[in-house]
């Protein structure tokens, strides 16, 4: 789990349900970060209410911050902030995911020509 996640509101007051909520979604993303990465990462996400009327809709933004000074970024708008978290969490994990790719070198595919290499 990520340990620092700071949740923070503009023209909205977070309540521990979303803080609780945004621990579980949020907090399971290191389980795809490459082993060197999960140690120290900080989690920021900001919710901010927009709209003629306050609560029309909400703008969540996140930012991870990965060691070696890479920062992943995501951000969503949604009429319900819960289904925001979970949309925010899916950009996020895609991200992780090409960053895991930059970061982590390919196997070879030699043990496959191994197999079918005729022997003499």
């Amino acid at each position: 789990m990520i340990e620092k996640i700071e949740i923070t509101g503009k023209d909205y007051k977070v309540d521990d349900s979303l803080k609780k909520y945004v621990n579980k979604r949020i907090g399971k993303l290191d389980r795809y970060l490459p082993r060197a990465a999960k140690n120290d990462v900080v989690c920021k996400m900001i919710v901010e209410s927009i709209g003629k009327n306050k609560g029309e809709k909400y703008e969540l933004s996140a930012a991870m911050e990965l060691t070696g000074g890479k920062v992943i970024a995501a951000r969503d708008e949604c009429s319900n902030v819960f289904a925001g978290v979970d949309l925010v969490e899916a950009k996020l994990l895609g991200q992780i995911r090409r960053y895991k790719l930059e970061v982590q070198p390919h196997r070879q595919k030699r043990s496959l020509k191994r197999l079918f290499r005729k022997r003499k």
